[in-house]
């Protein structure tokens, strides 16, 4: 499985990275604009991911905005619904709104910090990423 893992916050980085590392090959970007690039750039290259870990709260761009640039860049390289990187919001945020908002800009899945790692596993398994058991 291919990750991108965007986030600001190094320990989260770890966190998620080491959560994924017997299941998956990640790769990290430090912000927005840096996951966009690479985002773009593993669909021009047909090395697509199969999920990106995104937080909300990040400098200049927040996860929603990238979120739904991340779709549109699907759009215009012919990837749509079902077929798209299945996104998780990563984030400290539990606000209806910003959980409502990720939702609407078309993310498959929402885990509020801490992450535990059974819990993030699992919501793997129900996205059809990982087997049950």
């Amino acid at each position: 499985m291919n990750v991108l893992i965007i986030e600001d916050d190094p320990i989260s980085q770890k966190l998620l990275s080491s959560f994924l590392k017997e299941y998956a090959v990640c790769d990290i970007a430090n912000d927005g604009a840096q996951g966009i690039s690479v985002f773009e750039s593993s669909l021009k290259t047909n090395k697509r991911y199969d999920l990106v870990c995104l937080d909300i709260m990040m400098p200049q761009m927040d996860g929603i905005q990238v979120l739904q640039k991340i779709r549109s860049a699907e759009n215009k390289n012919g990837v749509y619904g079902l077929d798209g990187t299945k996104i998780i919001m990563t984030t400290a945020l539990s606000d209806v709104e910003n959980v409502r908002n990720s939702f609407k800009a078309q993310c498959e899945a929402y885990i509020i910090k801490p992450i535990l790692k059974k819990d993030f596993i699992l919501k793997l398994q129900e996205l059809g990423l990982l087997k049950g058991g």
